[in-house]
């Protein structure tokens, strides 16, 4: 597996995700302020894959729907990824790792163009470092049938679409990034994330943040899974 760094924008990446790059490095979104905490001491550790790719419909963004079936964030939209283990050696062969198991996509496809800082999810204990990718070309995906029932390349034009989006009360009242891109309902920390990475690559389109739905009514209509 490739090692544990990332590279600059370059050669085999598209001009479009330079601005994106180049802007995690700089300051933390507004839309991430809430997950923005020092880490504590004994968070467990986990990254996700952020990845990008060009797809029939133009540049697109993976993700991948939870079972509902499992404990933790059933039936909930996300980036693959998950916990570090021993021999991992760091957050991007985390995020490598994990994508292969939820995706069966090859890391040798995927080029790592850039990390964030680790987030603090403090209401699950983790801290999670987001790995961007790139996917240029070759391998194929496929969710494993248990943990992931369905990926979706969702293109970017779809989650800037101000019909999309929307905020999300959760129950402690915070309001919370969301986005309708086809059937799907992303919210929590995945729409937090997601929000960021359209300011800061430049494809915010203005919408209307006036619509607030609550979680409960947003899932009831969406589907979405229970909240974390």
């Amino acid at each position: 597996m490739a090692d544990d760094r990332t590279d600059a924008p370059g050669d085999g990446v598209p001009p479009w995700l330079t601005d994106l790059v180049r802007g995690t490095r700089d300051v933390l979104p507004p839309e991430l302020a809430r997950y923005a905490a020092p880490v504590p001491a004994d968070a467990r550790g986990s990254s996700v894959l952020v990845l990008f790719g060009t797809g029939v419909q133009g540049p697109d963004l993976l993700l991948l729907r939870r079972s509902g079936a499992l404990r933790d964030h059933p039936g909930q939209v996300c980036f693959p990824g998950g916990s570090h283990a021993p021999g991992d050696g760091g957050p991007v062969r985390t995020a490598l790792r994990e994508t292969w198991e939820e995706t069966g996509l090859d890391p040798s496809v995927v080029r790592i163009v850039g990390a964030m800082d680790p987030l603090n999810l403090a209401h699950s204990g983790f801290s999670v470092v987001p790995v961007l990718g790139w996917w240029g070309a070759g391998g194929s995906i496929t969710g494993d049938g248990q943990e992931i029932v369905s990926i979706h390349r969702v293109p970017l034009a779809d989650l800037a679409d101000p019909g999309a989006r929307l905020f999300v009360r959760l129950p402690d009242g915070h309001l919370s990034p969301g986005f309708l891109p086809g059937n799907l309902f992303v919210w929590g920390f995945t729409a937090a994330l997601t929000a960021s990475l359209l300011r800061l690559g430049g494809w915010e389109l203005p919408w209307d943040t006036g619509r607030v739905e609550d979680l409960s009514d947003a899932r009831r209509r969406y589907g979405g899974g229970p909240p974390p």
